[in-house]
């Protein structure tokens, strides 16, 4: 029998006393489960956070979201760690050229305007450094 293997995204708040600990490390060893990593803040002088897609069963992401939870970590579901403000854009395009997977795109190239699809972003956060107009902002 075939399992479904299924990838959602997540983003993991670590208190101070929880950073040093493998969390990450024990979700793929011990839980079976396959971790992209697409933003990262862990020191151990401070609070930290994790923004990654988890990918396997639905019965493993739940035993190893568990197990994080045991360790007094904020879990949230999530669709974006980057916002777009329609409204803040310019349409300048800006965006678009250091945009690795076209999340942030021409929609249409006679108007010119900018379109975002959160499908495809990674959260690589290029956007952000490159917006003149502060469109691109983040989530955390």
């Amino acid at each position: 029998m075939t399992q479904t293997v299924i990838t959602k995204k997540y983003y993991l708040f670590f208190p101070k006393s929880e950073t040093e600990k493998p969390i990450v490390y024990n979700l793929v060893k011990n839980h079976n489960l396959i971790i992209n990593i697409f933003r990262a803040k862990v020191s151990a002088q401070e609070e930290g956070y994790l923004s990654l897609d988890i990918t396997g069963t639905p019965e493993d992401i739940a035993r190893g979201l568990a197990y994080v939870q045991t360790f007094n970590v904020t879990i949230s579901e999530m669709n974006k760690g980057m916002v777009w403000n329609r409204e803040h854009c310019a349409q300048c395009g800006n965006c678009t050229a250091h945009c690795p997977t076209q999340a942030l795109h021409v929609a249409d190239p006679v108007s010119r305007r900018v379109a975002y699809s959160e499908e495809e972003c990674i959260e690589c956060m290029a956007c952000l450094e490159n917006c003149p107009y502060g469109a691109c902002t983040s989530a955390y």
